[in-house]
């Protein structure tokens, strides 16, 4: 069975520096302590294939799992990642992505905010779909709500 969620919303700084931080690994440094426990670089530097280990706070409903980048596309300011160990993969997921966009707003003409848009596509076996119901947006949700205070409040 397969899904999306997705979410976007206007932030009043161009796109380069929103992109600055969503492109990054500065992102994460960002929301350790506030939406996250921790965030640790397993491998890489922040391009593609780097994979990250988000630790949960408690009552989270998953200790932690591992991501990978599998697309960073600075051009297009396009970020993809995959869990490849642990959280939904556990409960009968066979795929869990997170997309980032930020795109230039097209209702600004002076290019002093973009769009930025969160989506989830995610995958489960047949016999494990009441699970899709655990899938949520507020966790990345709490991340852009973060992001655009600290991104705001450095412009």
């Amino acid at each position: 069975m397969f899904g999306t969620l997705s979410e976007e919303a206007e932030v009043k700084v161009p796109a380069s520096k929103a992109w600055a931080l969503y492109g990054t690994l500065e992102i994460g440094k960002l929301v350790v302590g506030k939406v996250l426990e921790a965030v640790d670089v397993v491998e890489g530097d922040g391009g593609l294939g780097t994979i990250l280990k988000l630790t949960f706070k408690p009552g989270s409903g998953f200790p932690y799992y591992k991501e990978k980048f599998t697309k960073v596309d600075n051009e297009n300011m396009v970020k993809e990642t995959e869990v490849v160990e642990g959280g939904f993969l556990d409960i009968g997921f066979t795929l869990y992505r997170i997309r980032f966009e930020i795109k230039d707003n097209p209702n600004d003409d002076t290019g002093s905010s973009c769009l930025q848009k969160l989506t989830i596509e995610y995958d489960v076996k047949e016999e494990f779909a009441a699970n899709a119901s655990l899938v949520t947006i507020e966790p990345l949700l709490g991340i852009m709500s973060v992001a655009n205070e600290h991104l705001l409040k450095s412009n």
